[in-house]
């Protein structure tokens, strides 16, 4: 078991949680409740992680992470490192190859809310930010959940993205995707096997954790 590569993603879908989670449940309410011409377009852009090959989208972040592109070339001048094959690009590269899995579940959830919800909490002088508090996060809370808890398993499965930004530097962009692929190419079955199986374990309990805590949140709802 390479035990470096599983704390190495499971840092890595930390991280990705805290980039990418606030701006997505922000993100998804802003969706759910705002109509507006071309909506569909930027939920279908949105989307497109889903659609698209991982090659595909890595290479493109490969060239904007580049030390040929402005943001490489600045982030290199700054922390004086390159932002490709970093772990830092590993989280960006992550963070958006997971949009959808963050904002999809949270914008379903958040459209469920009754429209009369909203304007009684106007009717009673809540702010914004008290409505969203108080109201709108606790009823769209089993929407979330399933946010961070798939965000989570497909950051720990995620290759194709990890290697064409992050490439194969042990400790730094080598996660257990990748240390899967090395030791399947050495002919080392028997590591590769139980590393897939660990990492199976790991998303089946994910997701049944995420709808049976989704489950007990709506029954308790209801009953409510």
């Amino acid at each position: 078991m390479d035990w470096v590569a599983v704390v190495l993603s499971l840092k890595l879908a930390i991280a990705t949680q805290l980039l990418l989670l606030p701006p997505a449940i922000i993100g998804a309410r802003w969706l759910a409740l705002t109509p507006f011409r071309g909506k569909v377009w930027i939920e279908g852009l949105l989307a497109l992680p889903l659609v698209l090959p991982p090659t595909v989208i890595g290479y493109y972040l490969l060239v904007i992470m580049g030390s040929q592109s402005p943001l490489g070339r600045s982030f290199e001048n700054w922390w004086g490192q390159s932002l490709a094959f970093s772990f830092t690009g590993l989280v960006i590269a992550s963070a958006f190859i997971n949009i959808p899995f963050a904002v999809q579940p949270a914008q379903r959830a958040f459209e469920a809310i009754p429209t009369e919800l909203h304007e009684a909490a106007k009717c009673c002088g809540l702010t914004f930010w008290q409505s969203f508090h108080r109201i709108e996060l606790p009823l769209a809370w089993p929407g979330i959940l399933s946010a961070v808890m798939m965000t989570f398993a497909h950051t720990l499965g995620e290759f194709g993205v990890v290697l064409m930004v992050g490439g194969n530097i042990p400790g730094e962009t080598r996660t257990l995707a990748i240390s899967i692929y090395d030791r399947t190419q050495s002919f080392d079955f028997t590591a590769a096997g139980t590393m897939s199986l660990f990492l199976l374990l790991i998303s089946v309990a994910t997701i049944a954790v995420s709808y049976g805590l989704a489950e007990r949140l709506l029954r308790r709802r209801r009953l409510t």
